[in-house]
């Protein structure tokens, strides 16, 4: 039997750096199928109701992101919860400060099994 895989979706505002990173950060990881994109206009990829309801857990970079997600897909995200990992738009893509970062806020969310 094979084991289950957790989707991931970290959300940001252009999906150019923080979501971005931590969907490369994790891609390989065993056990996780991530996904990022970004709310807005001019998002690399954009949030969506498919991506939402693609996701197990959901992760966005500021606390104003959860309002502005839950305003506009409400519908599409049922009883999920957001997390946020509290990471301001201070980076740039794979920028070390911002990977460390991540993976900091992210193992406590993930778990040990994730690391």
């Amino acid at each position: 039997m094979a084991a289950a895989i957790r989707r991931i979706l970290f959300i940001c505002e252009g999906n150019i750096q923080r979501s971005r990173t931590a969907a490369d950060l994790y891609a390989n990881t065993p056990g996780l199928e991530v996904a990022s994109a970004g709310l807005a206009n001019s998002a690399r990829i954009q949030v969506c109701d498919e991506l939402l309801q693609w996701a197990d857990d959901i992760f966005v970079m500021e606390d104003r992101l959860i309002t502005l997600v839950r305003r506009r897909f409400n519908a599409s995200l049922g009883d999920k919860e957001l997390v946020c990992l509290g990471i301001p738009d201070d980076f740039q893509y794979m920028q070390p400060e911002l990977c460390s970062l991540l993976v900091a806020k992210l193992s406590t969310c993930l778990g040990p099994a994730y690391q």
